[in-house]
Parts: C-alpha cells; structure tokens; sequence
C-alpha cells in the first residue's frame, strides 16, 4: 500500500507540481521580458517535461508500453488543468485553446521518458537539463521578439429579402435576445455575446458601438459607405474600459497579444430578392507561436461574425 501511495505521488504529483511552480514563476508580471506564459518555452516544454516526469517515475513494466507512454501523461496534464482552474491562477478558455499543444507534448515527453526510462544509468543528468529547458529556452525567445501577424476572417450568409430591410439590419442591430445569440463557440469559451450596434449617421466618419455583454465594446469608424452595397470601418477596443473579468488576460481584445482591425460588410444581389451578405474583418496577433494561435483566433472571429449574420437573416426575412 504504501509503496503504490509513493509510486502515486511521483508519478503524478511531482509533475503536477513542477508544472503548478513552472506556471507561477512565468506568471510574474516583473519578469515578463524574460519569461511569459504566452510562450512557446513554456506551452510546449512544460507538458513535455510533465511527460517525461510522469513516464520516467513510473514502474519499469508499464513505462515501456507505448498506449502508457502516450496516453498516461494526460492525467498529469487534466489533474494540472483543474488545480489552477480552481485556484484561479488561469482561465479555462486559455487552457482549452492550449489544450492540443498540451496533449501533444505531454506524449511527445511520455515517449522520450519511457526511452530514457529503459537506459536506466545516469539518466538523472539528462533530466535535470530537461527540467531547467524553459528557463533556459523562454529568456532567448523573448529576445527574438514576437513579429506581429495580420490574419483576415471571412463570412458570408444568403439572405431572401428586400435590400433596404437586410441594410437596415446590417447598420444598427437592435437588442439580441439570448436566445437568439447561436455563437457556440465563444459562449462554451466564455465570450461576451452581442447585445446591439448602434450608428449616429449613415456615412463616411459615422460612429457606430458594437455592444457586447460584460461590459465589451467595440468603438468602429465609418471609413466607406455605399447605401445598400457596403460599409467598412475600423475597429477599437479599449482594454482600460473592459472589466479584468470579462476576458483572460491572455486574450483581451486590444490588449497585448490580439487586437482586431477593421470590418466590412458588403451586399451583393444573386437573383431577384436573393442577396449574399459578406462579413469581413482584419486581426492582428503578436505571440511567438502565431501559427497555431491564428487557427483559434480566425475560428473565434468566424463564430461570432457568423453569429450576427444568421441574426441579421433572420430579422430580413422577417421583415419581406
């Protein structure tokens, strides 16, 4: 019993730990310039090294099957989740976006753990130096500097309607009933949803507010407008202005990392009342793993500008 209990501890506990001290030491504000949580260093080297901890403590005859390299890391991963998940350390929005990098290296480490596992002399050594990886790593991929990324997102819905009465939804969207907000993905990660848009004028430099809940809003300029054809405009979020609880800090819109740019809306006729409504908007991000942080944040973009799409629809076609 009691050698099961300490077999527990390392192979779960001690890795769980180690990730629970990794997260608060590059969580601290005053080292940002040399450790960040939005790092490459610690988003994939942390669960690496959690991999390999969790494969490396554990009995030799299930260290060296490969379903138990692969998949029991996970638990570690899951168990690590749910501790700073309830001790508020990070937001589960951030974690399910990491979670396929999590995944990935947590297997990544399991593999490398059971090979160093079946060498089993001076095996310490080379732990150590995984251990201390991220500290080593992050301080030179601060260095190198995130270089700002501009990614578009693209949406477009078929509407049966007059166009006066789908334009008309298109430049003031009146209050959205709950449920009527269809954005599935940023409500399961916890968005603010879409309340109103309003617009002082209809022109070139007319102010328009999109309005969300928890206290988000999105300040645009009218920089084109075609009555019944198009309106473009820019987009500013003011980071000050949104509570500290509406988003995690990782992803607050204007903030360090994601900003959004500008929108377009265009109205094309297909036949007769048949019209194609497009939805455009241009993000920035600056984070050194841009490549997979574009995937979430087009996929986050696309679900809300689909979502006011569907509820322009529907209000047009009610009003044929």
């Amino acid at each position: 019993m009691k050698k099961s209990l300490s077999t527990t501890i390392k192979v779960l506990l001690i890795p769980v730990l180690y990730a629970i001290i990794l997260r608060i030491f590059f969580g601290v504000d005053t080292w940002q310039d040399l450790f960040s949580v939005m790092s490459l260093s610690f988003l994939f080297c942390l669960p690496l090294i959690v991999g390999v901890l969790v494969v490396y403590f554990s009995p030799i005859e299930k260290a060296v099957k490969k379903e138990y390299q692969i998949f029991t890391p996970w638990l570690a991963i899951f168990l690590f989740f749910v501790i700073t998940i309830v001790v508020n350390l990070e937001g589960w929005a951030c974690w399910l976006m990491a979670l396929p990098l999590f995944l990935i290296g947590a297997s990544i480490g399991g593999l490398i753990g059971g090979y160093l596992k079946k060498k089993k002399h001076r095996q310490t050594f080379k732990i150590s130096v995984l251990v201390l990886l991220p500290f080593l790593f992050s301080p030179i991929e601060q260095l190198l500097k995130a270089i700002p990324g501009t990614y578009s997102a693209y949406t477009y819905i078929d509407i049966q309607s007059k166009p006066e009465s789908i334009w008309q939804n298109v430049t003031r969207v009146s209050e959205i009933a709950r449920e009527q907000d269809k954005g599935w993905l940023t409500r399961t990660l916890g968005f603010p949803r879409p309340i109103k848009a309003e617009l002082n004028y209809e022109g070139v430099g007319a102010y328009r507010e999109a309005i969300f809940s928890k206290g988000l809003v999105f300040h645009e300029t009218v920089t084109h407008y075609e009555p019944l054809k198009k309106m473009e405009f820019t987009i500013k979020a003011n980071p000050y202005e949104i509570p500290s609880t509406t988003l995690d800090e990782h992803i607050t819109i204007g903030g360090r990392y994601f900003d959004v740019l500008n929108g377009t809306y265009q109205l094309k006729e297909l036949s007769g009342h048949n019209y194609r409504l497009h939805l455009y908007s241009q993000f920035t991000l600056s984070t050194t793993f841009n490549f997979y942080a574009s995937w979430w944040a087009c996929w986050i973009m696309k679900d809300i500008q689909s979502n006011i799409l569907q509820i322009i629809k529907k209000r047009a076609e009610g009003l044929k």
